[in-house]
């Protein structure tokens, strides 16, 4: 039995979920807040007491660690990596673009998949993934126009979700090939299978010199 803290904090999302091995004991979390600094804490307190759990139970903290949300990432890490200080225990990260496409998988059946985090004007940090969760195309931080994806469109049949998703323009949404999850909601759920793999694989972080994968540097308002 391992039993995992995951924390997702890379969007307007703020999701705990604690899992035995690659199973879900229990999730808490809200899909519009950014008050991340307030409920993190307590969110993984009401999960461990509702579990009848205390943090000597957990074996390793997971992570989402981006890109997405810099104020985001920045609180899960550093959460993350005081549980881990404190409790002696591993820090596992999984790519955040990559633990979307693991929710979304069941609902696209089959199809190439493409994460979209909304970052600004008309970019997104965004990736393509096959069924298998193979990255195709690494993340990367792209200017929507109507030539996103047209070359693979032609023979594929791509299934688009995330809060960028918003962003395609009509061209690309009347192709036949284009599939819009609509009802994709970001959860630490999605890290669930990936972090337990890591996990059996001992691929643990370096909690000293581990940082959010940020992808761009950070401008202000």
């Amino acid at each position: 039995m391992a039993l995992l803290l995951h924390l997702e904090t890379s969007t307007d999302t703020c999701s705990v979920c604690i899992s035995d091995n690659e199973t879900i004991i229990d999730c808490e979390e809200t899909h519009n807040s950014k008050s991340h600094a307030s409920l993190l804490a307590v969110f993984i307190d009401e999960l461990l007491k509702r579990n009848r759990l205390t943090y000597k139970n957990i074996d390793a903290v997971v992570v989402s660690c981006g890109p997405g949300s810099y104020t985001g990432l920045r609180i899960g890490v550093a959460t993350a990596k005081g549980l881990c200080f404190a409790l002696k225990i591993p820090l596992i990260s999984v790519a955040t673009l990559q633990s979307m496409a693991n929710i979304a998988n069941k609902q696209c059946k089959g199809q190439l998949l493409c994460p979209m985090i909304d970052a600004r004007r008309m970019e997104v940090f965004t990736a393509l993934l096959n069924p298998q969760l193979d990255f195709i195309e690494k993340e990367n931080a792209v200017i929507i126009d109507e030539q996103f994806h047209h070359d693979k469109l032609v023979k594929n049949k791509i299934c688009f979700f995330g809060n960028g998703a918003a962003k395609l323009p009509d061209s690309i949404k009347i192709n036949s090939n284009c599939v819009i999850f609509d009802e994709f909601k970001m959860s630490a759920m999605g890290l669930v299978t990936l972090a337990f793999k890591k996990f059996t694989q001992q691929t643990f972080e370096n909690l000293a010199y581990f940082e959010p994968f940020y992808l761009k540097d950070f401008v202000g308002k």
